[in-house]
């Protein structure tokens, strides 16, 4: 049974809160008010927010976690119907609980792509949180993937990307035509020491390696 609170967790929003909100509106109004209108943008704010509500350790950060999230959504949104395209390569990595896997991925993706190419990840069922032992492995290589969260897929990030990397998340993966799907057959992290973090980190490099090669992205540093 739904309780009142879940049904309409903004009734249960602080005064500090509420105000957070009302700025990241205004934010997002502010960049995308010549794509969209006020509703729309609001809507996919307030609904960011849901999707962190119900497993947000830390409710202080849930409105800048729904900005965040809004934003990435809009700028899909705004690529699948046309207002906006830089024309460069986005790939989505997918993974279970977008807490391992998919992060690193992302993490190696726009550190060695930087501005000229776009990375977002997301999963099937996302965890709460990154998972420490990934977050110690890319800081051992330079990448800090510790402000990152776990964040499930919406439908106009996946019809945004041009590529959708796929990493155990099964049957859950969604499926759009015109999409290039690629399936990484990679241990999932979950559970494990920094050791065995260590060798699909490493393997991860190397495929994402291989996959900017493959996009023609130049590789910095």
């Amino acid at each position: 049974m739904t309780t009142n609170s879940q049904a309409h967790p903004h009734r249960d929003l602080s005064i500090d809160q509420k105000l957070a909100i009302k700025t990241a509106a205004a934010r997002l109004e502010k960049d995308f008010a010549d794509m969209f209108g006020v509703e729309t943008i609001e809507l996919f704010l307030h609904s960011s927010y849901d999707q962190f509500a119900s497993r947000a350790s830390v409710p202080n950060f849930l409105p800048l976690l729904a900005e965040r999230f809004a934003r990435q959504r809009l700028r899909a949104l705004a690529k699948v119907e046309g207002k906006s395209n830089d024309g460069k390569p986005t790939v989505l990595f997918l993974c279970t609980h977008n807490a391992g896997r998919s992060q690193m991925a992302m993490g190696f993706f726009t550190q060695l792509a930087g501005d000229t190419a776009v990375a977002w990840s997301g999963g099937s069922e996302p965890g709460m949180e990154v998972n420490p032992a990934a977050v110690a492995a890319m800081a051992e290589v330079g990448i800090d993937i510790s402000h990152e969260y776990p964040k499930p897929w919406t439908d106009e990030v996946v019809q945004a990307a041009d590529v959708v990397i796929t990493m155990g998340c099964g049957d859950a993966c969604p499926v759009f035509p015109g999409r290039r799907y690629e399936e990484w057959k990679l241990d999932d992290p979950a559970g494990m020491g920094l050791d065995a973090v260590r060798h699909i980190r490493d393997d991860i490099e190397e495929r994402v390696r291989r996959l900017l090669q493959e996009l023609g992205v130049a590789v910095r540093g």
